[in-house]
């Protein structure tokens, strides 16, 4: 029986983005137990060898090692960051088959293994990934999230923070839509402190101009392709937005993120999984929160969902 006073993480896919992960999780001191769960048995062994080494430095103790995916069967939450790597100039849609194929051998014995916890899907491309995995697992859809636009948002907070010369956590803003190139920015959501960026580009006597707002949002579906052409891989911005996501399932927080979640009837949507803020606890997703989206807006982030529908349509989903 679980010791239910215990935080248990298993993690599948030892790769850059699992392990960046796994160290920020380290650091941050949010569970007790991490299991790192991959094909490569040889490298999950070494990575567990190597984390734990640095245990003695470390905000708190903590049992990490690697295992099998029997090891799930007690874990609070599965993150699942496996899949083939994304290559220069491929589009996340252009990754789906290939990691179609990866998660159908994790998500069987996983189940199997008689997990009850909460999936967090990293793998891309995310939104259709984590629809397969609801497919796949018969979960409540409350209980499958993914990494979602939780990434895209910090980095346009992370940019219009740098734009108004404020701190990006005074910024409030969202991606939404696809974690890709059809996200869209609804600016008409986006604060900074307590006053809209529209109002404040449009009183700045031009210091400020709508064309950078542009610019930025741009930059934002953009930037994983500039940071890939770089260093061949984006790992340590989303390593740290899995913790944060795991931060508020462990705390039961009821925070406000940008994951990848089910749409239910939201905007007319249905059965789609797409970026949105939505309210995560304990229990995983417990409200999506819809926004007061401009007309524009709206279509636009409708388009983004059909967009999803239709590619995962064409692989039967």
């Amino acid at each position: 029986m679980k010791n239910t006073d215990l935080k248990k993480i298993a993690l599948v896919g030892t790769g850059f983005v699992g392990m960046s992960f796994a160290y920020a999780l380290m650091n941050s001191g949010e569970c007790d137990q991490l299991v790192l769960i991959d094909i490569n048995k040889v490298k999950a062994h070494g990575e567990a060898m190597d984390m734990n080494h640095g245990l003695p430095f470390a905000k708190r103790n903590m049992l990490i090692f690697d295992g099998e995916y029997c090891d799930c069967c007690d874990a609070d939450i599965v993150v699942i960051a496996a899949g083939v790597a994304q290559k220069d100039g491929e589009g996340r849609i252009a990754l789906l088959k290939r990691n179609y194929e990866v998660f159908k051998s994790i998500i069987d014995p996983i189940i199997k293994s008689g997990f009850e916890g909460i999936f967090l899907v990293a793998t891309n491309p995310v939104d259709i990934m984590t629809k397969i995995t609801l497919e796949l697992s018969g979960f409540d859809p409350k209980r499958v999230i993914g990494s979602g636009t939780t990434l895209d948002t910090a980095r346009l907070r992370y940019l219009l923070g740098d734009y108004f010369s404020i701190d990006p956590r005074n910024v409030h803003a969202y991606v939404i839509g696809e974690h890709g190139d059809s996200e869209i920015v609804p600016w008409s959501q986006a604060y900074v402190t307590t006053k809209k960026v529209y109002d404040i580009v449009d009183s700045s006597n031009g210091r400020f101009k709508f064309e950078d707002l542009y610019n930025i949002s741009k930059n934002v579906t953009e930037a994983a392709q500039e940071i890939i052409r770089a260093k061949s891989a984006t790992y340590y911005g989303i390593g740290m937005a899995l913790v944060r996501i795991v931060r508020a399932i462990f705390g039961d927080e009821k925070s406000a993120l940008t994951v990848s979640v089910m749409l239910n009837g939201e905007y007319g949507i249905d059965g789609v999984y797409a970026g949105l803020p939505a309210i995560i606890g304990r229990n995983g997703v417990e409200e999506i929160i819809v926004l007061d989206l401009k007309e524009s807006e709206r279509n636009a982030f409708i388009d983004s969902c059909n967009f999803l529908k239709k590619t995962a349509e064409d692989i039967g989903f």
